[in-house]
């Protein structure tokens, strides 16, 4: 690495968010331009830089700075310059050059010792010279905290929200109790604190050790969907986090209680963890979903006079269920139906819906993402917005999701139709229950069999299991969807029934091969040859979905080899390499976090922004429009046109999407799937996740592999369990 010393000339752009900076910056004789991540650098400033020169394509010689330290001015001109560079509120390039004439080199301890005495300076009151003291001050001070931090390897950017957090108590902080900042400081998880804590020399059994691995242990199984964790499981996965033996964990689990920061329920003799917040959500959801059951009454007969009118006025022909399901939301307050593809749910929303138009109702209809939402406006002809959308979100505060509707500022409206609740995690359900008011309808559509939430919890059917609610289960598949071989088999995978794979079939097909690299062959054949045709689709449009993250036909290396035949290297498309991943200007990409605070944008085609809004989601998918090396920024276009700028420090939300796992498909419907299959772990590869997978699929579903593995799929009835807590907690408030 190189090293530069000089001062600041002019500060040519600034992230403000994470401290991305170009500057001019002046190195004897030379003036250079410098680009990297300057936190709380002033123009004037004198810094020495570290880092190397290289060439931008548009911009060309460039010196990228990998670390800096600001140095204090020395001389009479530095002194004069930094004072009259803006640094200082309310000091101009004249008031420096006055202030330097009368205290010369001995400006700064002036400042800092003396600061009354500024007042001697024309245009300098006593109130303003304590004012100027008070900011010299202050970055003194915040200059001390970076020398501090980094000396225990905490980078620039995490020193900065470290020093704003806890100013100067960070010291004491850090020296006592450093596992305070992966409670306080978002981004800072278990694993950095631990690190600090060993640079820092905390003992490995220190109680704040402990203490925090227990809540992060908590905070690992809420990724995997779980909202408690039996005893057992919680010490044995703690005492292995923290390599200290289990019986370290258990003295803290009531510690941790009384500071509220863990619940202890138990249930058939076995203690269940919860981490506090989720326990309560829980326990509010249950509350809120037992106040909204209220029974209407509607006379029996009017209700089939009802009925046959919308049968009459819409062309409708419901079966009995489907009838069973609008009586049932006409006479309960709190209404689930459930039921696999081709059963009917959308021709029974569609009643439903004119049911309460005949009422004279207002009806709002929501889903979880964005492909959910549309298509269920394309089934009913009606708006359908994403619940985030429905629920107005406004970003919230540090990551966290913030909605402007809440029991404070209720929808308004009678009816709610939510679709694709197996979907729903614990968060969102709690969420949107604070803002339906009391006396609203609710009703509560999915398929129980699917794959549950990508987040924490498994609330459809912790409500169906509950048996506190009205249900409609849709069993009979109709004509037409019986005709469609993918529907047919996906309820024969989901009774456990045999699959015939003798491909004489128009939608379903099964390729055996069985080598990894062969069935990759087959895999790109289809969709830059075959496929895009017989569907009337772009490539782009036929989604490869896959059990497994890692392994030869996982995630990632699926993606990284389709990259390379379906957007490949190409000198009109700019690159950025992160990690172990290229991004290229038009590959497939997904949001693999929530991120309530990213804005996005819809842009005319002048560039002008029509619609604006905030939240990208775990599964949501795009295209990348456009990388900007000097920007660094990449720009992302999202369902409905939604553009969404990443700086390069954000990418680490996004991922490939060429292939994607199953688990990520819920509640995306493609025109066509393709789905290979080898081997697996028998806990993964299960009825549950091949059922969900074949059920993407619109148009056509092709299988490439061992037709063993698929059958065993079937019978292999095993699935994760997810430890939550509604279904008790509903159960409890039944009897209360």
């Amino acid at each position: 690495m190189e090293t530069l010393s000089g001062y600041v000339e002019h500060i040519v752009f600034q992230n403000s968010e994470n401290g991305y900076t170009v500057l001019n910056f002046v190195c004897g004789e030379e003036e250079i331009t410098c680009v990297g991540i300057f936190h709380g650098v002033s123009e004037g400033e004198s810094l020495e830089l570290k880092g190397d020169y290289s060439t931008h394509p548009t911009y060309g010689k460039q010196f990228k700075m990998e670390s800096f330290q600001i140095k204090p001015p020395e001389d009479v001109l530095s002194i004069e310059r930094y004072l009259g560079s803006g640094a200082i509120k309310g000091i101009g390039a004249a008031l420096a050059a006055r202030i330097v004439r009368k205290f010369q080199e001995d400006t700064f301890q002036i400042i800092e010792n003396e600061p009354e005495r500024l007042a001697e300076v024309k245009g300098i009151s006593e109130r303003k010279a304590m004012e100027i003291a008070e900011q010299v001050e202050g970055k003194r001070e915040q200059r001390q905290a970076m020398i501090f931090l980094q000396q225990y390897g905490i980078s620039q950017t995490l020193a900065i929200k470290i020093y704003q957090t806890y100013k100067q108590d960070l010291y004491s902080i850090l020296k006592e109790n450093p596992y305070r900042l992966a409670d306080d400081i978002q981004g800072v998880g278990f694993r950095i604190a631990d690190e600090i804590a060993a640079r820092v020399g905390i003992h490995m059994d220190s109680d704040f050790r402990i203490r925090s691995g227990i809540l992060y242990t908590l905070v690992r199984a809420s990724v995997e969907g779980h909202t408690c964790l039996p005893e057992k499981l919680l010490s044995s996965r703690a005492s292995e986090l923290l390599g200290l033996s289990p019986e370290y964990m258990e003295k803290h689990y009531m510690d941790l209680a009384i500071d509220r920061k863990l619940v202890i329920k138990e249930l058939d003799g076995i203690r269940y963890m919860y981490a506090a917040n989720y326990y309560y959500m829980e326990m509010n959801t249950a509350v809120m979903l037992k106040e909204l059951d209220i029974s209407y009454e509607v006379p029996e007969k009017e209700l089939r006079s009802r009925i046959h009118s919308i049968e009459k006025g819409t062309g409708l022909e419901l079966d009995e269920l489907q009838r069973e399901a609008v009586r049932e939301a006409a006479c309960n307050g709190l209404l689930v139906i459930t039921g696999g593809p081709g059963t009917g749910k959308t021709t029974a929303i569609n009643a439903i819906i004119r049911y309460f138009e005949m009422e004279g109702m207002d009806i709002f209809l929501a889903a979880p993402t964005g492909r959910a939402a549309k298509r269920m406006s394309e089934t009913t002809g009606f708006e359908a917005r994403t619940i985030h959308r429905m629920l107005e979100l406004n970003g919230g505060v540090e990551g966290t999701a913030g909605f402007e509707r809440n029991e404070q500022n209720p929808l308004e409206t009678d009816v709610i139709i939510v679709d694709e609740v197996s979907m729903v995690d614990t968060s969102l359900i709690h969420a949107l229950l604070k803002a339906v008011a009391a006396g609203t309808r609710l009703i509560l559509v999915g398929d129980a069999s699917q794959l549950p939430s990508v987040g924490a919890g498994s609330i459809l059917r912790d409500i169906i299991d509950s048996d506190q609610f009205h249900v409609v289960r849709l069993t009979r598949i109709f004509r037409q969807a019986a005709q469609s071989d993918i529907i047919v088999n996906a309820h024969k995978i989901n009774r456990g029934q045999e699959v015939i794979l003798d491909n004489k079939s128009m939608d379903f097909f099964f390729l055996k091969r069985f080598d990894a690299n062969v069935i990759i062959s087959v895999v790109i054949q289809l969709i830059q040859q075959k496929l895009p045709k017989y569907v009337d689709a772009k490539p782009f449009d036929i989604q490869v979905l896959t059990p497994m993250r890692k392994g030869l036909l996982g995630v990632e290396r699926l993606n990284h080899i389709l990259q390379q035949y379906l957007n490949p290297p190409d000198k009109d498309k700019v690159e950025k390499e992160h990690g172990d991943m290229v991004f290229r200007e038009g590959d497939k990409v997904m949001q693999i976090k929530n991120n309530y605070q990213l804005e996005w944008e819809i842009r005319s085609r002048h560039g002008l922004a029509i619609d604006k809004g905030m939240g990208v989601f775990n599964g949501d998918m795009g295209l990348i429009r456009s990388i900007s090396s000097y920007q660094e920024i990449v720009t992302v276009e999202f369902e409905e046109g939604r553009m969404v700028d990443y700086s390069f420090k954000q990418l680490d939300e996004l991922e490939l999407a060429y292939a994607i796992t199953i688990h990520k498909s819920q509640g995306s419907e493609y025109p066509a799937v393709v789905i290979p299959l080898l081997t697996g772990p028998k806990m993964l590869m299960n009825r549950n996740l091949l059922y969900t997978a074949v059920t993407r699929a619109k148009k056509c579903v092709t299988l490439v592999g061992n037709d063993i593995t698929f059958q065993n799929m079937i019978q292999n009835v095993s699935e994760q369990k997810r430890y939550t807590g509604l279904k008790n907690q509903l159960g409890e408030k039944a009897e209360t």
